[in-house]
């Protein structure tokens, strides 16, 4: 396959499993509006996207109340979930391996920066990468191709054929290509083989080990 000089990751479902924490989070924000979940699983969904389209996608909200949603999403994620998750085996590993092989790394995702950094930091990932890029608070900067141009102009790229991005979602696969990057869908994650075939990647790995192969 080419050969790039800059690696982008995604964080959620890609470094990271971050199942636990997210659910609850997403479950605390729609018991403010009545809304029960018995089983955080039928939440899995909201890993990956913005949290705003997907409580407007998956239960319907207004624009209001989907703000709404997030802010109460965010009141419990940043005390009591945002830790609740485990990075994935081997990722340390690949990491290290590809950014020894010369490959720049950077972190694109839809989170919001502030809690991405906190993340990266508490499992000792931040060490590998050149910069950390994620999404803003407010919101002015939140899809994944904003946050994908955002990274490219931070990390000073001028060409934009040296740049993978690597997600586990289609709006990772999505995203590259509204931005103009090649991109490679990872099926370890929450998005399905569908799913990323659909979005059209340039790449598939089946696994943490695969992604090595393919790039080293």
């Amino acid at each position: 396959m080419k050969s790039y000089g800059y690696l982008f990751f995604d964080l959620d479902g890609t470094l990271t499993d971050p199942a636990e924490g997210i659910t609850k989070s997403v479950a605390y924000a729609l018991e403010k509006f009545g809304i029960h979940v018995a089983d955080r699983r039928e939440l899995y969904c909201f890993i990956g996207p913005t949290l705003y389209d997907s409580f407007r996608k998956y239960y319907g909200f207004s624009d209001e109340d989907a703000n709404r949603a997030v802010e109460y999403y965010r009141e419990y994620f940043r005390v009591d979930g945002i830790f609740d998750n485990k990075v994935y085996d081997g990722i340390p590993e690949l990491l290290a391996k590809l950014k020894d092989a010369g490959k720049k790394l950077v972190l694109a995702t839809s989170k919001p920066e502030e809690f991405a950094r906190r993340i990266m930091d508490k499992f000792e990932l931040a060490q590998f990468f050149e910069l950390i890029a994620g999404a803003t608070m407010d919101g002015s900067r939140g899809k994944k191709s904003e946050v994908i141009e955002y990274a490219i102009k931070g990390a000073g790229i001028s060409d934009k054929s040296s740049v993978l991005m690597i997600g586990d979602r289609e709006n990772d696969i999505l995203g590259a290509r509204k931005a103009g990057v090649d991109s490679m869908g990872v099926l370890f994650g929450y998005g399905s083989r569908q799913e990323l075939e659909a979005a059209g990647p340039t790449y598939i790995a089946e696994s943490v080990e695969q992604i090595g192969k393919m790039l080293i």
